[in-house]
């Protein structure tokens, strides 16, 4: 930060230095305040202190630099900044894994339960709902009415939907408690809908600074998530994060499901289900104590929504997965005093796919009149697999690189779903090489759900941006025939 803000040197290497630094300012801020703040909080970790995160920003000697071209310069010191960082990510992360354990929120937490009891066995997911009074009125139960109309008798089967309360306000509470009760009886004798009361006691919520207007509408938000994750620990697999003026889509539960089918043996920290700024977001349950702690690891007027991007972060988690189709809506938007502080979800609206030029290849026996090139033209016709062994691929190889921003794969049957790849990833490829024309590095943009794939692309920072191959990888044998219907590729356009 102080490289930012103090007087310009007229030295050209400290020049030189200072620019090339200014292209990681934004990640280096986060990260810096990230590991920072970890680094006051693990009382263990204060004989590391001295190698602070901090020593980053000593400048070397920038005459080693000299005999470089300037792109080659910032290039090293690109380099140098993300293995320092990274450096100091690995030595802190295991100490903060283990920050729940002793973490005091159970301390400072008071719970009373208003309506339903918890189950006695563990769900798959919890549906969290913090709500408070509100002067503009409250959505509560259209939230409510909302999921539970969008949900099948089956579908509630697995979930629980826990309503945490925070407003210390006695006759609302009643109020709200009664409403709740003569509404939704059925959910709540069932065991799926849960209703608590809670409030954090004590010094974890920190003073707000008074110049900050955002700052008691965030340290409100971030304490009751932290309530109402706090209470969630222990009662399912995974938490899904949702606000109390939210419209849910028909069969959301069951899109949500498969997901975490799909997605059971990869490596996630949190998965987006909608272009909100924090509802749609499920976590691992096992997650949550260590995000409260993180909650409180900063002052109470930070955006949690920055936060929750930190987290994932700092987790190993380095871009978003975002489902492209989103499965939750904002009922009403925030009041004009509100607006400044939180960010305005604007959906992306994307045009039709205009699959770049390419190539396909693959290794799977085609059906007859049914060639691997079909799954790639914008058209009616497909591509159909016999004999289909795990290993095998389909893969398109651009005419040249693009910067992709949304890629989706369908099989089977558009009538019936007959004939779906049953277990497969979709790898984005850069590195091409023209003998033998395949690219040497692959990364996972994500697994098939029920034989689909809708996500978009985010890239690394600092990462290549444009990609030339996209491969549909099979990682199981298939008894039956396999269609591949259409593969469909959105691309930057360029200026």
């Amino acid at each position: 930060m102080a490289l930012h803000s103090g007087k310009r040197r007229s030295d050209s290497k400290s020049c030189c230095w200072l620019s090339t630094l200014h292209q990681f300012r934004w990640r280096s801020i986060l990260v810096t305040a990230s590991l920072v703040a970890l680094g006051v909080f693990l009382q263990k970790v204060n004989k590391t202190a001295e190698h602070s995160v901090l020593r980053t920003w000593a400048s070397p000697p920038c005459d080693m630099y000299l005999s470089y071209p300037q792109k080659e310069k910032e290039k090293i010191i690109g380099q140098i900044i993300q293995e320092q960082m990274n450096s100091e990510i690995k030595n802190h992360l295991d100490a903060f894994k283990e920050m729940q354990k002793t973490f005091p929120l159970f301390k400072h937490a008071n719970y009373t339960l208003l309506a339903g009891a918890p189950p006695w066995r563990k769900k798959l997911l919890t549906v969290g709902i913090a709500s408070v009074q509100r002067s503009h009125g409250n959505y509560l139960l259209d939230t409510l009415k909302s999921l539970f109309q969008a949900s099948s008798k089956y579908e509630l089967e697995h979930p629980l939907v826990l309503v945490l309360l925070s407003d210390s306000d006695p006759q609302w509470l009643s109020q709200t408690v009664a409403k709740i009760s003569n509404l939704f009886t059925w959910f709540i004798e069932a065991q799926e809908l849960l209703v608590v009361h809670g409030l954090l006691r004590g010094s974890l919520v920190r003073t707000v600074d008074d110049g900050s207007p955002c700052g008691e509408l965030y340290s409100k938000q971030r304490a009751d998530f932290a309530l109402l994750m706090n209470f969630a620990n222990n009662l399912s697999d995974y938490f899904l994060l949702l606000e109390d003026n939210v419209y849910c889509t028909s069969g959301f539960v069951s899109t949500i499901y498969r997901t975490l089918a799909a997605w059971e043996d990869l490596s996630w920290v949190i998965l987006e289900f909608s272009m909100l700024s924090v509802s749609g977001r499920v976590f691992h349950t096992s997650d949550l104590s260590r995000l409260i702690s993180f909650f409180f690891l900063f002052p109470m007027d930070t955006p949690t929504h920055l936060l929750l991007s930190e987290f994932r972060l700092l987790l190993n988690q380095n871009v978003p997965i975002h489902f492209s189709s989103s499965i939750f809506y904002r009922l009403t938007g925030y009041l004009e005093s509100e607006r400044a502080c939180f960010p305005v979800e604007q959906a992306v609206v994307f045009r039709n796919p205009d699959n770049p030029v390419g190539v396909v290849v693959s290794n799977m026996i085609p059906a007859v009149s049914y060639m691997p090139y079909y799954a790639y033209i914008l058209n009616q016709d497909h591509f159909i697999g016999v004999e289909v062994w795990e290993g095998n691929f389909l893969t398109v190889i651009l005419d040249k690189p693009h910067k992709i921003l949304r890629v989706a794969v369908l099989t089977g049957s558009e009538e019936n779903g007959m004939y779906h790849l049953q277990k497969a990833h979709v790898l984005l490829g850069s590195g091409l090489t023209e003998e033998p024309m395949h690219c040497t590095q692959y990364t996972l943009l994500g697994p098939l759900v029920k034989g689909n794939l809708d996500q978009r692309v985010f890239y690394e920072e600092d990462s290549v941006e444009e990609l030339s191959c996209i491969q549909l990888l099979v990682l199981a044998p298939q008894e039956s025939l396999l269609l591949i219907r259409q593969i469909k590729v959105w691309t930057e356009k360029e200026n």
